[in-house]
């Protein structure tokens, strides 16, 4: 380690990186003064400090607030990371403490796991953890089981066919595709026979034409076998497809077209959105949800979310 290393490490502390996060989320020096119990001198300082930490401004004072910089947008992964490095650390050592812990959870999922559960995840930290929060990103496969290998992610959420090396599964729930349709469907009520299956007008979850140019790429194969493939045969009207389950629960609700969801996630909605939860006219496509973590090591702080993920989807 070089003399500069040196000096600008010493200028780094714990203190600074939590203020730097907030300053990420509430973009307003006064809310991140009153959520961490510091007066705004206190915050105003400590933005001169992270100015001549980096060599430049990593906020630009606005009419709205503070807006950050492509630097700071750049850093807050890195720091996310160390932050929560360092509660882990603190937390092996000292137990962890949900009423006190400050920490931050990095979940990564897929948007229908993330609806599934958030719900009852936000009433836990409320309840439980309320200087705590998460943040649950989306990731699916591969990607998310590779923020976690890389410490960008607590715990990552979904369908997977094989666990690395270095990471470990909890099972948190089976559940299969069934079919939606609303409850005042003129054709459908309380069971679904194939003929009518394929009559009905479709809506699928999906995109036959493949990624756009910019998208993150999918892993077809994988993508069929976790959720089952897209429909080919001509038999089945099929209307449009759409890119999350969400947006086809949604749609489903307001028109007599039908749509496959998985199970849990249609009956947690289906009151709210007056839908139908029918037995597919086939064998369902069943798959199992597992929550994936580091493997080595200890970390209560972990062992707190993996319980209360376990309970959001009970």
């Amino acid at each position: 380690m070089n003399e500069f290393d040196s000096v600008q490490i010493r200028k780094l502390d714990g203190g600074l990186l939590l203020i730097f996060r907030e300053l990420m989320a509430r973009r307003r020096a006064s809310d991140v003064a009153q959520q961490l119990g510091l007066s705004p001198s206190a915050v105003s300082h400590a933005l001169s400090r992270l100015r001549d930490l980096f060599g430049e401004a990593l906020f630009i004072r606005r009419s709205h607030g503070l807006e950050p910089t492509q630097r700071a947008m750049e850093l807050a992964p890195r720091v996310e990371q160390l932050l929560g490095l360092i509660d882990g650390m603190v937390a092996t050592e000292s137990g962890f403490d949900p009423a006190k812990s400050r920490r931050r959870f990095r979940i990564a999922c897929p948007e229908d796991i993330t609806t599934l559960i958030a719900t009852s995840l936000v009433d836990a930290f409320r309840r439980e953890a309320p200087r705590a929060t998460f943040s649950a990103r989306w990731a699916m496969h591969a990607r998310a089981l590779r923020a976690v290998h890389r410490g960008e992610a607590d715990v990552a959420l979904g369908v997977f066919r094989q666990i690395p090396t270095g990471l470990r599964a909890q099972t948190l729930y089976e559940d299969d595709q069934c079919v939606i349709a609303r409850k005042d469907h003129p054709r459908v009520q309380g069971a679904l026979d194939p003929a009518t299956y394929a009559r009905v007008g479709h809506l699928f979850v999906g995109n036959p034409d493949g990624a756009l140019a910019d998208d993150p790429p999918i892993d077809r194969p994988e993508m069929d076998a976790t959720y089952g493939a897209l429909p080919t045969t001509p038999q089945i009207r099929t209307h449009g497809y759409v890119p999350q389950w969400e947006t086809a629960m949604l749609v489903v609700s307001g028109s007599d077209v039908l749509a496959e969801c998985p199970r849990a996630l249609a009956r947690r909605y289906a009151e709210k959105l007056g839908l139908q939860v029918l037995d597919p006219p086939y064998p369902p496509f069943r798959f199992t949800v597992q929550a994936v973590r580091r493997a080595e090591g200890s970390d209560p702080g972990v062992d707190w979310l993996m319980d209360k993920l376990a309970e959001a989807v009970a």
